[in-house]
């Protein structure tokens, strides 16, 4: 048994764990459930009422946006939510 930095290491009992298992899912650098409902709002904006131009400039801003936030906080999406609903709880 060896000990280092002061964790307990046991032959025998250690497991490599895959990076994916740890980081969060991005599509194009926004996380996956964010671009999905950006992209969805944008095409039903671009397709549907026929603004395609809006709703290619509300894709760009918004996927931008998103990638902007993910690239300093991976986890901003679930934060922000949590924020959000407790509020009136933390006000001063």
């Amino acid at each position: 048994m060896s000990f280092s930095s002061g964790t307990h290491h046991i032959e025998g009992f250690e497991a490599p764990i895959h990076a994916s298992l740890g980081s969060p899912i991005l599509l194009g650098g926004a996380p996956r459930g964010i671009a999905i409902v950006n992209g969805t709002i944008a095409a039903a904006v671009g397709l549907g009422l026929q603004q395609w131009l809006v709703g290619l400039v509300l894709w760009a801003a918004g996927h931008s946006v998103a990638v902007f936030a993910a690239r300093r906080d991976p986890d901003f999406a679930p934060v922000l939510i949590r924020h959000l609903r407790q509020r009136s709880y933390l006000a001063c």
